[in-house]
This record gives C-alpha cells, sequence and structure tokens, in this order.
C-alpha cells in the first residue's frame, strides 16, 4: 500500500501522466477537424433532397390536376378548330393568362377555349340578332337592323373578357371575406412554433369550408415555397393572383420579414388588423352607397303605387260626384 500512495504522489510520475494527457490532447485537437463527419454538409443534402421531393409531389398534383385546383380539358373539337384557325395567333391578347390566373383558371385548356368562345360567341349573336330582326324587327328600319346585328356581334366579342372580369371580381370577393380570418388562424400557428410552410399548409385545410378559393391559394403558395428558388417570388405570385391591396401588403410583410429577420408573427398579426379594418371599410362603403342605390326604384315602382293610394279615393268620390 505504502508503494502504491508512493508511485502515485511521485511527481516524476505525475509529470509523466500529464505529459501524457496533454500529447493525446494535441493529437485529438489536431485530429478531430479531419476525422469528424461533416453534419452541416449532411444536413444541407437532406434539406435539399426534401425540397427536391416535395417539388415532384406538386408538380405531379398540378400536372394531373388535383381536384382543389381549377384546371379543366379543353373540347377536342374547340381545340381542333383553334390550332386549325391559329386563333391564338390572331386573336393574341397579352393579359389572358393574368386575366385566367385571377379568375382561377390554370392550363394551357382554359386559353384554348376562350380564344373558342372569343371566336364563336361574335357569330352566335350575330346570327341571332339577325334572326330576331328579321321575324320580330319589321317596323325597325335597315340601319336600324345593321345597327342591332353589328351590336350583338361586338357584344359576342367582349363577352369572354366580361366573364373573365366577373368571375375574377367574385373570386377575389369570396378570398377576402375569408382572408382577416385566415390571417389570424395563422397567427396561431406561427407562435405555435409552425414554419410559415406548415402554417399555409394547416391554415389551408381548415379555412377550405369557408373559402375554397383561399384554401386553393394557400396550396399553390405552399407548393412554391417548396421548389421555387426564392421565397418572394411564391409570395409575389400570391398577391398577383388575388389582385387585392390586403393580399399584397401581407406578401411585402412576409418578404420583409424573412429578408431581414423581423418576427413574423408580429408582422402577421398587423397585417391581420389591417385586414380587419379594411373588410369592415368596405362594408361601410357599400352601406353608405345603399340610399343612392335605392333612389330610383323607389321612384318608379314605390311612389306611383303610393300616389294611387293616396289619390284614388279621392278620383273615385270626385268621379261619383260627377256622374251624379
Amino acid at each position: 500500500m505504502a508503494d502504491i500512495v508512493d508511485t502515485l504522489t511521485d511527481p516524476m510520475n505525475i509529470a509523466a501522466v500529464l505529459a501524457g494527457g496533454a500529447c493525446f490532447a494535441t493529437v485529438l485537437t489536431l485530429a478531430g477537424p479531419l476525422l469528424a463527419e461533416n453534419k452541416l454538409g449532411t444536413r444541407l443534402k437532406e434539406v435539399a433532397k426534401r425540397r427536391e421531393e416535395l417539388r415532384k409531389r406538386s408538380r405531379a398534383e398540378l400536372a394531373r390536376g388535383a381536384p382543389h385546383l381549377q384546371h379543366k380539358n379543353a373540347n377536342s373539337f374547340a381545340k381542333g378548330l383553334v390550332d386549325k384557325l391559329q386563333l391564338q395567333k390572331n386573336l393574341a391578347d397579352d393579359t389572358l393568362t393574368e386575366k385566367l390566373i385571377r379568375a382561377g383558371l390554370r392550363g394551357q385548356a382554359a386559353q384554348t377555349m376562350f380564344y373558342f368562345y372569343r371566336a364563336a360567341l361574335p357569330i352566335a349573336f350575330g346570327i341571332a340578332a339577325l334572326v330576331y330582326v328579321m321575324l320580330f324587327g319589321a317596323q325597325l328600319t335597315l340601319p336600324m337592323k345593321a345597327m342591332a346585328v353589328m351590336g350583338a356581334i361586338f357584344l359576342g366579342y367582349y363577352a369572354p373578357n366580361l366573364y373573365l372580369k366577373n368571375l375574377a371580381d367574385n373570386r377575389r370577393t369570396k378570398i377576402m371575406h375569408a382572408f382577416p380570418d385566415s390571417l389570424d388562424m395563422m397567427l396561431i400557428c406561427v407562435e405555435s412554433g409552425m414554419s410559415i410552410e406548415m402554417a399555409l399548409q394547416r391554415v389551408g385545410t381548415e379555412i377550405a369550408t369557408a373559402s375554397v378559393e383561399l384554401a386553393e391559394e394557400f396550396a399553390l403558395t405552399t407548393a412554391e415555397l417548396s421548389y421555387l428558388p426564392e421565397r418572394r417570388m411564391a409570395y409575389e405570385n400570391l398577391a398577383r393572383r388575388t389582385n387585392h391591396p390586403g393580399v399584397k401588403s401581407v406578401a411585402m410583410a412576409l418578404t420583409q420579414a424573412e429578408k431581414y429577420g423581423t418576427p413574423v408573427g408580429q408582422a402577421l398579426r398587423v397585417m391581420a388588423k389591417e385586414n380587419r379594418e379594411l373588410r369592415l371599410s368596405e362594408a361601410e362603403k357599400k352601406a353608405a352607397s345603399l340610399p343612392p342605390k335605392l333612389t330610383v326604384p323607389m321612384i318608379v315602382f314605390f311612389l306611383p303605387v303610393l300616389f294611387a293610394v293616396i289619390i284614388g279615393p279621392a278620383m273615385i268620390q270626385v268621379s261619383h260626384m260627377l256622374s251624379e
């Protein structure tokens, strides 16, 4: 026991142990980076792999026409006629793609049907107007008949654009009715620790019962966030598809939050409040415009009946007095 204690307390032995430990630590420090696994590279590869999988899945859903997307097939007769007459070249419209996207119509089939109707409706409207003036317009002069037919042709030419505009306006209205509530749900999801992609996916699923159009936009944005080279492009596409100042401000706020590192929850809270106020101001504007709109119906329908009720008995009495 005394020999063991002497050995352990011997300064030379202690110095040797310390020197050996120092040498081992030095070798481990120098050789550690060479032997260590590149965890960062592995994680980046996993992220890139996951991103590629999401991109392929999203494109596959878009290609086969997922149920939540308004992607319709063109009629074979219409497609053949458009291709044969080269209507896409002769009736080219540079803003058509933007109009179709805002109306919720996507794909080459929607463009084909638009050009088909743009060529077919003027002919159909013109023939219908010609038949009408020939059968029921005997009292009309020849210039008036020609003007009626030409007016029907112009109406048929611009009818597809009017339909798209009306469809886009109705779609934007439905989206904006549910958009402030969706921002509140996104705020809850983000503050609970979800990423913006998971929040969009979750809110899109929950908001589908209130607005199918908004759920569709969130699904598209989630898909674009997974495969577009810049996340900013996905937010800009969302604002471009909806064409509403409230969505544009939200897209800009999310872009700036990711660019400068500001909290996304704070930006969503501010944007949710602004969109609620915007929705309230639009409702107040519609309520304020209601009295002027009711003026003409009241004059045309209510006042004649009111005059008849008030003056009718007096006229009956006067007629009785005159008859006596």
